[in-house]
C-alpha cells in the first residue's frame, strides 16, 4: 500500500466521550484516524463507521496502553495501513472513584494501575510514534489532562496525581522532542457517561449543577468542546508546544475572595 495523502492520527482511548468526538472531528477535516479501545470494542466500530461516512478511512485496535507490547502494536498496525503518522492524542484514561480524605480507600494497586494508563502510557505511545512523526511536516501530540492534575481536585487522589504526573511530562517531552509540538488539554467537568457512571445520576446532576454556578462562565464543558481545543493543537498551533490549556470555564480560578 503507498502511503496515504491524508495525514494520519491515533487517538486512543477512542470509543466513547472526548476521544470519539476527537476522532470524528478529525474525518470531518480529513484524516484517516486509527481508534483504540480497552474494552469497547462494539463502540468503537460505531465510531470508525461515523468517520467513514466522513470520508476517512480507520482502524479499529482492542488495545490497553498500560501494556508497552500494545502500545508498540498499535503504531506498527497504523504505519503498515497508511505508511504515515502526523498526530498522536493520547486520550485514553482510567480512574477510581475515592473520597479524598478516605485514605484507606485507596491501594499500592490502585495507584500503579490509574499511573500505568494515565500517565505510561501516553509516554509509551509517544516512544513509538516518535520516529514516524519526525517524518511529517507537522507533527503533533496532545495527552488529555484533566483539571485535576492542575488544582488536585476530582474523582480520587491517586487519579489527581496521575494527571498531575501527565501535564509535568508533557513540558519535559515538549523540550526534548522538538519539532514534534507536545501540549496538553485539561478539562473540568465533562458531560457525558463516564462521569455519570463512575458517580451515579443523583451525584452527578448535584455535581454538574454545582459546577456550573460555581464556575465565572457558569458552564460544564462537552466532549466536542474538548475535541475542538484537540482538533487546534493538532492543525493549527504550530508555533505552541509544552503548553496545558484549561477548558473549565475559569473553575481554576476559585471564587472571589470577600471584603471584610
Amino acid at each position: 500500500m503507498s502511503k496515504s495523502e491524508k495525514p494520519v492520527a491515533i487517538v486512543t482511548g477512542s470509543s466513547r466521550g472526548v476521544g470519539a468526538s476527537t476522532a470524528i472531528k478529525l474525518s470531518k477535516h480529513g484524516w484517516n484516524v486509527t481508534i483504540t479501545c480497552s474494552s469497547s470494542e462494539k463502540a468503537a466500530v460505531e465510531v470508525s463507521k461515523e468517520c467513514q461516512a466522513l470520508g476517512a478511512e480507520t482502524l479499529v485496535i482492542k488495545s490497553d496502553v498500560s501494556e508497552e507490547k500494545n502500545c508498540k502494536n498499535v503504531v506498527e498496525e497504523t504505519i503498515t495501513k497508511w505508511k504515515r503518522l502526523d498526530a498522536l492524542v493520547n486520550n485514553a484514561g482510567t480512574t477510581k472513584f475515592n473520597a479524598h480524605d478516605n485514605l484507606s480507600g485507596l491501594s499500592a494497586e490502585d495507584f500503579l494501575r490509574l499511573y500505568s494508563v494515565n500517565t505510561v502510557g501516553p509516554y509509551m505511545m509517544l516512544k513509538e510514534a516518535q520516529p514516524f512523526l519526525l517524518e511529517s511536516p507537522n507533527p503533533s501530540v496532545v495527552n488529555v489532562g484533566s483539571i485535576a492534575g492542575v488544582t488536585g481536585i476530582g474523582s480520587s487522589i491517586a487519579y489527581a496525581s496521575s494527571k498531575g504526573a501527565l501535564l509535568n511530562m508533557t513540558k519535559s517531552l515538549a523540550r526534548a522532542l522538538g519539532p514534534i509540538r507536545v501540549n496538553a488539554v485539561c478539562p473540568g467537568f465533562i458531560q457525558g457517561d463516564w462521569l455519570r457512571n463512575g458517580l451515579g445520576d443523583e451525584v452527578y446532576e448535584a455535581l454538574k449543577e454545582a459546577t456550573e454556578k460555581a464556575t465565572p462562565l457558569a458552564l460544564t464543558v462537552t466532549a466536542d468542546q474538548v475535541a475542538d481545543s484537540i482538533l487546534y493543537f493538532v492543525e493549527d498551533a504550530v508555533t505552541t508546544t509544552g503548553e496545558t490549556l484549561l477548558l473549565d470555564g475559569g473553575m481554576h480560578l476559585g471564587g472571589p475572595v470577600p471584603l471584610k
